[in-house]
This record gives C-alpha cells, sequence and structure tokens, in this order.
C-alpha cells in the first residue's frame, strides 16, 4: 500500500457566501438547526453537522460565490420527496428536479449564492417502505 502525508479524509468543506445572516438562515432552515454564534468578526460560520465533515459557511472571499454548475457534495435524505418540498419552501432555485436510478434518487438546488448541492437518496440504504 503507498504511503502519503496527506490524509485520507475531508477536514472541513466551505460554502463561499455574499450575505452571511442570509447563508445562516438559509442553511440552518434546510437542515433544521439553531443558529449558532459566528467567529472570524462574523465572517466564518460552522453549521452543527451531525456526521460527517463539518461545513465552514465562509463570507471571507465573496467572489468565489457560486461558480460551479455542478454540485459541491450532496446531503443524505431518507425521503426524498420531503427534502424536495422542504429546498422549495425556503425558496432555493430547483436546477434539476428529483432523478431515480437503480441505486440512487437525486436533486439538485441552488442556494442564495448560486451555489450548486444536491440531495440524494440511497435506496440500498433505506428500506423500500421509506422511500418516498
Amino acid at each position: 500500500m503507498l504511503t502519503s502525508p496527506v490524509k485520507n479524509q475531508v477536514g472541513a468543506i466551505f460554502i463561499h457566501v455574499t450575505d452571511m445572516k442570509r447563508a445562516i438562515a438559509f442553511y440552518n432552515a434546510l437542515l433544521g438547526l439553531d443558529e449558532a454564534p459566528t467567529g472570524h468578526a462574523g465572517t466564518i460560520y460552522d453549521l452543527p453537522i451531525a456526521s460527517g465533515s463539518p461545513i465552514i459557511l465562509d463570507a471571507n472571499h465573496p467572489e468565489r460565490k457560486g461558480q460551479s454548475d455542478k454540485p459541491l457534495f450532496f446531503f443524505e435524505a431518507e425521503n426524498l420527496q420531503a427534502a424536495y418540498e422542504k429546498v422549495q419552501s425556503i425558496g432555493a432555485e430547483i436546477a434539476w428536479p428529483i432523478e431515480e436510478h437503480e441505486d440512487i434518487s437525486f436533486f439538485t438546488f441552488r442556494d442564495p449564492d448560486h451555489n450548486m448541492m444536491m440531495i440524494c437518496h440511497d435506496k440500498r440504504k433505506w428500506s423500500a417502505d421509506k422511500r418516498f
């Protein structure tokens, strides 16, 4: 096995935003979170993620917002239809509606800074009666 000084893990994911208050409200509404304090004079916000790599909202470089037409990463959902309706209810732009495949289903949307995100339902993880 090859070795590397770079660990085989993601330390954190940055989402570049232009309006920290708006971004905090959006992601807290999306994920059902309570607001926590910001850091670095209000330019960094750590989303309290239950598991996986931390997500950091970063307002230090507003020129970096929404530069991708591909999803930056995906959130998981047990009930994709409910997740789709949640994303619509908070006013996010649906970029691509629910697409179904044999093992996964997903849709993409844009946050208020036009960052592309995905929500994915892995059918192998959830029982068929919980799918939609």
